[in-house]
C-alpha cells in the first residue's frame, strides 16, 4: 500500500472526529491533490507541501509567475467582469458612478476606435506632431504642455507625494524624492551583469521602436534614446539603491520651503508647485538629497531639446497601454517578455477590469463588498485577529532579549494598532471625475483626478486614519507605520488563506500567518523605529538594541547564503524585513492556534495532525511557479523572498515545525537549534 492510500483511508476515519462542539463538521482544508509525497518535509517541504499544485497549475504563456494569489487574482477577475457587465448591461445616468464603470471598461474594450482614432488622442496629449526642436517651439512647450503633463501624472527626474510626515504623524507633509528612472531602480543602469547589459540594450531599442511607431524619424528616435539613456544613468549614478531606501532616518530630512528654496535653487519651487495648485507650501521631507542635486545639475547642463526629449519619452511609456495595440504590444514586449519572461499579453478584457478596478477602485469596490464578502466573514477574521494580538503580546513577555521598559512600550504599540477588515468605513467620491469614450482621455483624467484628489485631501491638513491603501477586492494585507494599522482587504479573505468551512488548523495556519505576518512589521527593522502613534523616535534601550541587531544578522545571513539559481544568490538585506514578518507571523499564529484549542484539541484529519496541517496550510499559500527572467527581477527589486524560499527558508528556524514533522539532523533541512532565528 502506497503512503497515498494510507492517507486517503485515514481520512475515512478523521473526519467524523472533525466537529465543532455544536456538531458543525469543519473540514481540514488542505487539498491533498496539492502534495508531492514523493519529497519529504524535511528533504524539501516547499515540494512535500506544494508540489502537487506546481504540476498542476503549469506556467501559461500570459504569466512569469503564477502562484496562489494568481489564482485568486483570477477569480476576482471574473468577478469583477460580470459585477462591471452588470452595470454596463443598465441605463446609468450620466455622471453616475455606474456609467463612469460602464463607460472606462468600453473604452478600454473598445479596440476598433483605439486603433483606428487614437493618433487624434494622442496627439493632442503631446501637442507635438513628430520631432520638432526649434528653439522657440521647444520652449514653449516645456513652458506650457511639460506642465500639464504632470499634473496628468506623467512621471519627471524626481517625484513628488503628500503623505504622514515621519516624526508627526497626526499631520501630513510634502515629500520630494528621487525618481526619472523608467526602469525603476538604478541597479539596472549601473550593474556589469549581463543580465543587466542585456536589459540596457532591450530598453534603448524599445525606446527607438515606439518613437518610430509614434511618429518620430528613425534619426530622431535614436537622438531622443541618447538623451533618455544619458540623463536616467546620470540619475541613476545618484539614487539610492533598494536597500538603501530601506532606512527610514536616512530618508528623512525634513526642511522649510525657504530651506528648500535655498538649498536646492536649481529647480523652480515655486512654479513647481503652483502648478499642482499647492500654495502655501510650509515644511517639505527632502528624501533623497544627492538625487535631486543631480536634478539640479541635469536642468542646467542638459539642453532643453535634451529635457524635451526626455520627458516626451516618459510620456509616451506611460501611455503605451492606452492606445493602439501596435504601441502596446511593443510595451508588453520589453515590459512583460524582456523583463519578466512573459511569452502573452493578458487578454484585453482582464487588462479593461484592471483599468477599472485602478481608475475606479473603491466605486468597483462597493459593489464587490456587497455581493463577496459576507458579515459572518468578517466577524470571524476580527476574532482571529484579536486572538493574534493576544499571542503576540504573550510572544513579547517572553523574549529574554527584551528589557521590561522595551516591553511595556511594545505592548502599547501592540495595543493600539488600528485594525481594518474588508472595507473602508467611508468611500472615495468620484463625482468630479469624467469619464468618456476615448481611452487615452479617460486615463489621463483618472492620473489628474488622483493627483487632485490627493491635494484636496491631504495638502496641509491632518492624517485621516480611515483611508485606504488598497481596494478592497485587492489579494494582500498591509501594516502601515505612521498610522500603526494593520488592514485586510476583503479580496484576501477566502481560500487558501482563510475558509470559513475549514478549521483552526488550516486558518491559523493561513491568514493567521498573514495576520501575524502584518502585526510583526511594527517590530521589524523597520517598523520597530516608529512607536505607536506613529511616529519615527528611538524607544528601545541602547541593549535591547544591540540584541536585536545581533538576532536579525542570523536572518539576513541564512537568506544572503540561499543559492536561488545558479550564480545568483538571494538579497538578504532588500528582504530582511519580510523574511522578519514571515518568521515572526508563524511563530505568533502557532501560539494563537494553540491557545484557541487547548480547551477543545482538534483531531488527526486527512492523515495528519492539527499542528502538521498548520505548516502545509502555510506553505500552500506560497506555491507557484516562476520563470527565470522572473526570479532574476525579483532578487534585484523585491523586498519579499521568493515563494520557495518564504517555506523552506523559513521553516528551518520554527522549533515546532521540527516536533511536528519529526524532523532529525539526518534530514537536509535541519539547522542545529544554537543557528535558528531567535527573535520571536
Amino acid at each position: 500500500m502506497t503512503k497515498n492510500h494510507l492517507i486517503t483511508a485515514f481520512v475515512l476515519t478523521a473526519m467524523a472526529a472533525a466537529c465543532t462542539p455544536g456538531g458543525k463538521q469543519l473540514a481540514s482544508g488542505i487539498d491533498l491533490a496539492n502534495l508531492d509525497t514523493t519529497y519529504l518535509p524535511g528533504t524539501d517541504f516547499y515540494m512535500f507541501a506544494t508540489g502537487g499544485w506546481q504540476k498542476a497549475h503549469p506556467l501559461t504563456a500570459e504569466y512569469s509567475r503564477f502562484g496562489s494569489f494568481d489564482v485568486l487574482q483570477e477569480n476576482n477577475n471574473e468577478r469583477l467582469r460580470s459585477l462591471i457587465d452588470s452595470v454596463a448591461a443598465q441605463e446609468n445616468a450620466k455622471g453616475s458612478i455606474e456609467q463612469k464603470i460602464a463607460d472606462l471598461y468600453n473604452s478600454a474594450m473598445d479596440s476598433v476606435n483605439l486603433n483606428e482614432h487614437y493618433w487624434g488622442a494622442l496627439e493632442e496629449f503631446l501637442l507635438c506632431d513628430g520631432y520638432q526642436c526649434e528653439p522657440d517651439i521647444t520652449a514653449n512647450w516645456l513652458k506650457d504642455v511639460w506642465p500639464r503633463m504632470q499634473r496628468q501624472g506623467v512621471p519627471g527626474l524626481f517625484g513628488m507625494y503628500i503623505g504622514a510626515d515621519e516624526k508627526d504623524s497626526k499631520n501630513n507633509l510634502v515629500s520630494i524624492v528621487q525618481g526619472g528612472l523608467t526602469l525603476g531602480q538604478k541597479d539596472y543602469y549601473v550593474d556589469k551583469d549581463p543580465r543587466s547589459e542585456e536589459i540596457r540594450k532591450a530598453y534603448q531599442q524599445y525606446i527607438v521602436s515606439l518613437c518610430q511607431h509614434q511618429g518620430f524619424a528613425e534619426a530622431d528616435a535614436k537622438r531622443i534614446c541618447q538623451d533618455v539613456m544619458r540623463i536616467e544613468t546620470r540619475l541613476a549614478e545618484a539614487s539610492k539603491s533598494r536597500t538603501e531606501l530601506r532606512d527610514p532616518e536616512a530618508n528623512y530630512n525634513k526642511i522649510t520651503y525657504d530651506e528648500l528654496k535655498e538649498q536646492f535653487p536649481g529647480i523652480d519651487w515655486d512654479s513647481f508647485f503652483q502648478n499642482f495648485g499647492m500654495e502655501g507650501v510650509k515644511e517639505v521631507c527632502m528624501g533623497q538629497p544627492a538625487s535631486i542635486h543631480e536634478v539640479e545639475k541635469v536642468l542646467k547642463e542638459e539642453t532643453p531639446e535634451a529635457l524635451q526629449n526626455i520627458y516626451l519619452w516618459h510620456a509616451l511609456d506611460m501611455v503605451a497601454s492606452y492606445i493602439d495595440d501596435e504601441s502596446r504590444a511593443l510595451s508588453f514586449g520589453f515590459y512583460g517578455k524582456v523583463m519578466s519572461g512573459k511569452e502573452e499579453d493578458r487578454p484585453r478584457w482582464k487588462r479593461a477590469v484592471a483599468a477599472v478596478e485602478g481608475g475606479l477602485g473603491e466605486a468597483i469596490g462597493q459593489l464587490y463588498v456587497a455581493k463577496y464578502f459576507p458579515p459572518e466573514a468578517k466577524a470571524r477574521m476580527e476574532k482571529l485577529i484579536a486572538n493574534l494580538q493576544t499571542a503576540l503580546g504573550e510572544r513579547i513577555d517572553v523574549q529574554e532579549w527584551m528589557s521590561d521598559e522595551t516591553k511595556k512600550v511594545a505592548r502599547e504599540k501592540l495595543d493600539a494598532f488600528y485594525v481594518k477588515v474588508g472595507y473602508p468605513n467611508k468611500w472615495k467620491d468620484y463625482s468630479d471625475l469624467e469619464i468618456g469614450d476615448s481611452y487615452l482621455r479617460n486615463m489621463l483624467a483618472v492620473g489628474e483626478w488622483e493627483i487632485k484628489d490627493m491635494v484636496r485631501t491631504k495638502f496641509n491638513k491632518p492624517v485621516d486614519r480611515d483611508e485606504w491603501y488598497m481596494t478592497p477586492q485587492t489579494v494582500n494585507a498591509y501594516y502601515n507605520p505612521t498610522t500603526n494599522e494593520i488592514c485586510f482587504p476583503a479580496g484576501i479573505l477566502q481560500p487558501p488563506f482563510f475558509d470559513m468551512q475549514a478549521d483552526d488548523a488550516f486558518n491559523y495556519g493561513a491568514i493567521g500567518v498573514v495576520i501575524g505576518h502584518e502585526m510583526t512589521h511594527g517590530f521589524d527593522d523597520q517598523g520597530s523605529k516608529y512607536d505607536k502613534t506613529g511616529n519615527l523616535v528611538t524607544w528601545w534601550s541602547e541593549e535591547d538594541t544591540k540584541q536585536f541587531e545581533e538576532r536579525i544578522q542570523v536572518m539576513r545571513a541564512f537568506h544572503d547564503s540561499i543559492e536561488v539559481l545558479p550564480g545568483l544568490h538571494a538579497n538578504g538585506s532588500l528582504t530582511l524585513g519580510e523574511n522578519m514578518a514571515d518568521h515572526g507571523g508563524l511563530m505568533v499564529a502557532f501560539q494563537a492556534f494553540k491557545n484557541a484549542t487547548k480547551d477543545a484539541p482538534l483531531p488527526d484529519i486527512d492523515g495528519f495532525t492539527p499542528e502538521q496541517r498548520f505548516f502545509l496550510a502555510y506553505a500552500n499559500v506560497w506555491g507557484q511557479n516562476i520563470r527565470e527572467e522572473e526570479i532574476q527581477k525579483r532578487v534585484k527589486s523585491d523586498p519579499h523572498q521568493l515563494g520557495m524560499w518564504r517555506v523552506n527558508g523559513q521553516m528551518p528556524h520554527i522549533d515546532a515545525w521540527y516536533e511536528a514533522f519529526g524532523i532529525t539532523e539526518d534530514d537536509p533541512m535541519f539547522v542545529p537549534k544554537a543557528e535558528r532565528v531567535t527573535i520571536w
